[in-house]
């Protein structure tokens, strides 16, 4: 069978890696980070991310996945001092899985459970990658190499393998500073509850349940966006990304969810700055493809950067399985489904963002973010 790099140790990344393991391909898995990755906070897992994750066939794997998360029972719009605009309760039709508010390191477990642990390599960050009618190739910093049949970008947004598929990408700041952090909580945020607060004078949040944890703690996650300039200097956006919430900011938002954010452990919280991509002309050059962040970051206002990834991986593997010894086929395959897909995805979400108060449409700086490796 073929000899296949994924490079990025992200949930679309193992996803792809567990399904390839089973179809006999032979797989390596590489990582900059020295382990499996365990970071992030919440997020709302929809139930096409879940659905991918059923479809991959893996027996026992949604059940673990679904009983990791909590169910999104109904969502809450107030506006900035708490005052109640609309809520609804969530969607779930005939035959599908919920959707789930669920910790991104329980993702990662569940996947990282499934998963050959031979196949993991850390600490290689790639240095740059080749290709010919033969083979593929990897060099990573550390003077190691891989060579083989398929690689596949599962880097994230600051993929260095998409320079090798498509040189042209760059990345288009949103106009946000966020901060996201998970606390204690069993009150504001209880029974798959999730509220948003209605953007309004540069900032919005959210709120939602993410159950109990493995010591039986109720958990809130919270994301609290403020709208700003970029600054110009890697410097001052590093620094920047190591304060907390600004008091001004955090004061325009209703007392008793400005309380819960104050009151999260900084080491509970994580900084960023917003971006998403461009519409890739492609997804896949030759021996290389692209998947999830690496292929069609997007702002988070649709819910459907991790989805589209699992769906990336749920993807591809069916290609490979169609043309199990030819990857440019297989290749070629995968970018013909999922282009159009993830265009449409990654057009709803700019488009919802440049909609919900922003001041300014996003505009490129012509610089890497204080995050990029």
């Amino acid at each position: 069978m073929l000899r296949i790099a994924i490079v990025g140790a992200g949930t679309s990344g193992l996803l792809l890696t567990l399904m390839l393991q089973r179809q006999g391909h032979r797989v390596s898995l590489f990582e900059r980070s020295s382990a499996p990755r365990a970071e992030g906070c919440g997020i709302l897992l929809v139930a096409a991310g879940v659905q991918a994750v059923l479809e991959a066939g893996v027996p026992g794997l949604v059940e673990n996945l679904i009983a990791a998360g909590q169910k999104v029972q109904t969502f809450h719009i107030r506006n900035l001092v708490g005052r109640s605009i609309n809520s609804s309760p969530a969607e779930q039709r005939p035959g599908e899985p919920p959707g789930l508010l669920i910790h991104r390191s329980a993702i990662l477990k569940t996947l990282w459970q499934e998963v050959d642990p031979d196949l993991f390599h850390g600490n290689c960050a790639v240095a740059n990658c080749h290709q010919d009618e033969t083979g593929v190739s990897v060099q990573f910093s550390d003077g190691r190499s891989w060579q083989g049949d398929l690689l596949i970008g599962a880097d994230g947004i600051f993929s260095q393998v998409a320079m090798a598929v498509a040189p042209e990408r760059h990345l288009n700041y949103l106009g946000d500073r966020v901060w996201r952090g998970v606390v204690a909580d069993d009150h504001f945020c209880t029974n798959g509850d999730f509220f948003v607060y209605a953007r309004g004078r540069g900032i919005y949040a959210n709120f939602f349940d993410l159950g109990r944890d493995e010591q039986g703690i109720a958990q809130t996650h919270w994301g609290f966006f403020n709208e700003e300039d970029l600054p110009a200097e890697r410097s001052e956006q590093r620094r920047l990304l190591q304060e907390p919430v600004p008091p001004g900011a955090l004061a325009k938002l209703a007392a008793d969810a400005a309380d819960l954010i104050a009151s999260t452990p900084a080491t509970r919280v994580i900084a960023n700055w917003s971006f998403d991509l461009d519409p890739l002309p492609r997804l896949a050059m030759g021996r290389i493809g692209l998947i999830g962040d690496a292929a069609h970051a997007m702002s988070s206002s649709q819910a459907r950067g991790m989805t589209a990834g699992l769906e990336d991986a749920l993807v591809m593997a069916r290609a490979l399985a169609s043309f199990p010894t030819d990857p440019c086929a297989a290749l070629g395959a995968y970018q013909t489904e999922r282009l159009p897909v993830v265009h449409k995805y990654q057009n709803q979400s700019r488009e919802v963002s440049n909609r919900v108060g922003r001041s300014r449409r996003p505009q490129w700086q012509h610089q890497a973010p204080s995050s990029a490796p």
